[in-house]
């Protein structure tokens, strides 16, 4: 044997790098089993699927990144580069990062995109646009091959056959579901042919209807001019489309049902309206024949007989009226020619004359009176004043045998013994003359 021997210890470690050089970070897709995490932190499991499996390896450090926690039986993507377990001859993947297989992952892209477009105020009910009452045309988005087309079909021929609808034909599902459904929206827009649109498609996985979570979706209908219903999938299934649409149907029949308005109530509706209309006519008809009945009877009115008739009447009743104002006027000027004579007499000078001389005499008696009791009044003032005078006159008091004594030189009346002297001389005045003593002594009481 001529051919280079390895040991086991060579092999193994050729192997690593050979893998490690090949495989430098690779997704792997499956379900992870044997979950195992000792004390030391470090996370050991088995990623297969229906046919293989590989063991994985995650150290502790990575693990405190992971926002998706490894449990037995959950399908998932990783994130790992390719090694050999050197001691033991193992083949085996060393994980960085761990997501959601399959609807984990789509769920996870749909909330972020719901999150941003809310932020955005995409979803903002101002947006929303009002459904016509009744559509002149119906627009609907899906594909023409699909369960979900005939149901609406089916209920729009029910509901209001006589409305058109145009069918804009789109794939719901796969790569280019999203940009077939946004260039309908446009072209819908653009061609201005209906007036409300009907987004819709069957029931199914989240990924079947991933084409409905698509940002360019849901931008389309967001900026659409026409008013738009969401019936995608089931009443449980729920899109980014529901969102931003004007309407949110639970499936395609529903969204077919908002889209247009019940034919038998249009029904009762007209048949409402057709009696209002009988009744109005009616009444009009009768306003009418009352207004004739009364310009007939106007014209009556405005026959030359009648209005003989009427100028006769007017004339008799002018007549008795200038009756009644002529016998009027002639009482009030009776009465007018009675208080002038009246005031006349009242104004003659005679009257004046005769009133005046009987004043005369009465004023000429009230002066006479009044004199006569003045000059009482006055010879009896004087009378009182009199007998009051005498009765405090000094020479009343001298009458009764009383002196008024002065002295001669200042002629100061004498009160007290105090006011002479001895050999002074003074004047006594009596009621009839006065004499002159010299004092020759004083005598005190």
């Amino acid at each position: 044997m001529t051919q280079k021997s390895y040991t086991v210890s060579e092999l193994n470690r050729l192997t690593a790098d050979l893998l490690a050089k090949h495989f430098l970070s690779i997704l792997v897709e499956g379900e992870i089993s044997n979950l195992s995490i000792p004390a030391s932190g470090h996370c050991y499991f088995t990623l297969k699927d229906a046919n293989a499996q590989v063991r994985c390896a995650m150290f502790r450090s990575h693990q405190r990144k992971q926002s998706v926690k490894p449990e037995n039986g959950k399908q998932v993507v990783v994130k790992a580069q390719v090694s050999l377990y050197e001691p033991r001859g193992d083949y085996q993947l060393i994980v960085e990062s761990i997501e959601e297989a399959g609807d984990g992952a789509l769920r996870r892209a749909f909330d972020a995109l719901k999150l941003k477009l809310s932020e955005e105020g995409l979803f903002s009910l101002a947006h929303k646009k009002n459904l016509p009452t009744l559509p002149k045309t119906i627009g609907v988005i899906t594909s023409p091959t699909g369960a979900a087309i005939r149901d609406i079909l089916t209920v729009l021929r029910r509901r209001f056959a006589a409305v058109p609808v145009i069918i804009y034909p789109v794939a719901v599902q796969g790569d280019n579901a999203k940009y077939d459904i946004a260039k309908a929206i446009a072209t819908a827009n653009s061609l201005k042919q209906c007036d409300v649109l009907i987004l819709a498609r069957g029931g199914g996985s989240l990924e079947d209807l991933w084409a409905f979570n698509e940002e360019m979706v849901a931008r389309a209908i967001f900026e659409s001019d026409i008013p738009i219903i969401s019936g995608v999938g089931h009443e449980t299934d729920i899109t980014i489309a529901d969102f931003i649409a004007d309407l949110r149907a639970a499936t395609p029949s529903a969204a077919a049902e908002h889209a247009t308005p019940d034919q038998h109530q249009w029904l009762n509706k007209f048949s409402e309206f057709e009696n209002r209309l009988n009744n109005q006519l009616q009444r009009q008809i009768r306003q009418k024949q009352q207004k004739l009945d009364w310009l007939n009877g106007r014209l009556l009115q405005q026959h030359p007989e009648q209005k003989l008739v009427r100028n006769r009447q007017r004339f008799n009743e002018l007549e008795a009226r200038l009756n009644r104002i002529i016998q009027q006027k002639m009482t009030n000027e009776r009465r007018n020619v009675e208080n002038l004579n009246n005031r006349f007499w009242r104004c003659s000078p005679l009257l004046a004359i005769q009133r005046n001389q009987q004043y005369q005499l009465q004023l000429n008696a009230r002066l006479i009176a009044a004199a006569n009791r003045r000059l009482n009044t006055l010879n009896q003032q004087w009378l009182n004043a009199s007998q009051t005078l005498n009765a405090i006159s000094p020479l009343a008091t001298l009458c009764r045998g009383y002196a008024i004594v002065t002295t001669q030189t200042s002629g100061k009346i004498i009160r007290t013994v105090d006011e002479i002297k001895v050999g002074e001389k003074v004047v006594t005045r009596l009621a009839t003359g006065r004499f002159t003593s010299q004092i020759s002594e004083v005598l005190d009481d």
